[in-house]
């Protein structure tokens, strides 16, 4: 670090710095310390000295700060600002690190828009019901509104049963069961054929995997099952699984020997 008598042309005090950027110079004076920013120079008196490409570092910091980066992570993303191309490919990073903020901002936005809609519907305040759709709406999980026809003890069951990963696996290998039965309707493959029945088997199973054998559980799941008229996308698909699956269910269980609707009506 260069020394001089009095302060030359061309450097800023740390004072003038904080007052030029709207930091504060103890701002400064722990990025000094934690080796982020330090002056260019110093004067005889120990005041230190910034020169105008420290401010734009310094500006580099305050915008990357902003965006969430933790100091380390700056201190690891910060660029050399020799040439035109050093200062244009910092440039370059943070705008693209701004673009991706924005996605996420969006994102949130458009969650937050979403929950606000799931609450009004709602008939009663359930902030456990909040927690989940939040955290739905985050792993972007678009069966997310089903939550709001689970009583408590449902969603109990499913805090208990399935993990963010667990949970996730079950609803893509339901949702592809569900495309695939979608797929059998338009063919119109009839519901005792052996490639009807062999899905039916499937759904069967994901039933009984869900529920974790508790036939207890499928009047509650018939009764979050039954769609009146769809208010979405995955309603409408719902329907036509429920319609086309309704004998194909009965001809499965006739083959059993059992209804387990049934036996739980009993």
């Amino acid at each position: 670090m260069a020394k001089h008598r009095a302060i030359p042309p061309g450097f800023l005090t740390v004072g003038e710095v904080a007052k030029k950027t709207g930091v504060t110079v103890r701002t400064l004076q722990y990025y000094d310390k934690e080796g982020l920013l330090s002056p260019s120079a110093e004067s005889e008196g120990g005041r230190r000295l910034y020169t105008d490409k420290d401010v734009v570092t310094l500006h580099q910091i305050i915008s990357l700060k902003s965006l969430g980066f933790s100091l380390d992570d700056i201190k690891q993303r910060l660029i050399s600002l020799e040439t035109p191309a050093d200062v244009a490919k910092a440039l370059t990073e943070q705008a693209d690190d701004i673009r991706g903020k924005i996605q996420q901002l969006t994102a949130s936005l458009t969650a937050i828009e979403q929950l606000k809609a799931e609450v009004l519907q709602m008939q009663t305040v359930s902030f456990k019901k909040y927690a989940d759709i939040i955290v739905n709406l985050q792993m972007k999980n678009d069966s997310y509104y089903l939550i709001k026809r689970f009583d408590d003890e449902t969603l109990d069951h499913i805090r208990n049963q399935f993990d963010k990963e667990s949970g996730l696996n079950f609803m893509d290998r339901f949702n592809c069961l569900s495309d695939e039965i979608v797929q059998l309707q338009k063919e119109s493959a009839p519901p005792e054929s052996e490639k009807c029945q062999q899905v039916v088997k499937e759904y069967w199973d994901l039933i009984m995997e869900f529920t974790n054998g508790d036939m207890s559980m499928l009047p509650k799941l018939m009764e979050v099952g039954n769609i009146g008229t769809a208010a979405n996308a995955w309603e409408e698909r719902q329907k036509i699984v429920n319609d086309y699956l309704e004998p194909a269910l009965q001809i499965y269980f006739s083959k059993l020997g059992l209804n387990p609707f049934e036996e739980v009506k009993r």
